[in-house]
């Protein structure tokens, strides 16, 4: 009997810097693969030094293939906003500037419903106290950032961050 394939999907995420994003992500059970770049931006395959000076429009961002048979996207967009402060308009930690801001790039209707969803049903819970300011995009062109930013914190044995 043939093995019948699995359907994989795409989620993209921007919640400040990518390396911590991209390890959270990468530990849950259902994600196959993660890959830190950059989206939401106008510049095509912009560096990381463009990205970093502010000009590119690009978010840092982590696009994590995952099976939706195993973790749905309502269980990555959880992991999501508790990764990172939803509320700081283009900062997380010590990281400022609009290539840190938080985004959830959807790919298709079914992902931007779910996302608008989540995030009403985060500002209704009173979790947070100031206004999410979170935005809902459709995803477009994602490039890859330089080798040397993948699994940043693996590589150098800062592998510790789960959800």
């Amino acid at each position: 009997m043939a093995q019948q394939k699995t359907s994989l999907e795409k989620a993209t995420f921007a919640a400040g810097c990518f390396w911590g994003v991209e390890e959270a992500f990468r530990h849950l059970a259902g994600v196959k693969e993660t890959v830190v770049g950059y989206a939401g931006g106008t510049t095509e395959h912009p560096t990381y030094e463009q990205v970093c000076s502010g000009t590119t429009g690009h978010a840092e961002s982590v696009r994590a293939t995952y099976d939706p048979k195993v973790i749905s996207y309502e269980k990555l967009l959880e992991a999501f906003w508790n990764t990172h402060d939803p509320t700081i308009l283009n900062r997380q930690g010590p990281d400022v500037g609009e290539q840190y801001r938080s985004a959830i790039f959807f790919h298709t209707p079914e992902q931007e419903a779910a996302a608008r969803k989540s995030k009403a049903a985060l500002e209704k819970s009173g979790k947070h106290t100031r206004k999410i300011v979170t935005d809902i995009v459709p995803a477009g062109p994602f490039y890859t950032a330089e080798e040397y930013h993948q699994q940043y914190l693996e590589k150098r044995g800062m592998s510790t961050c789960r959800i």
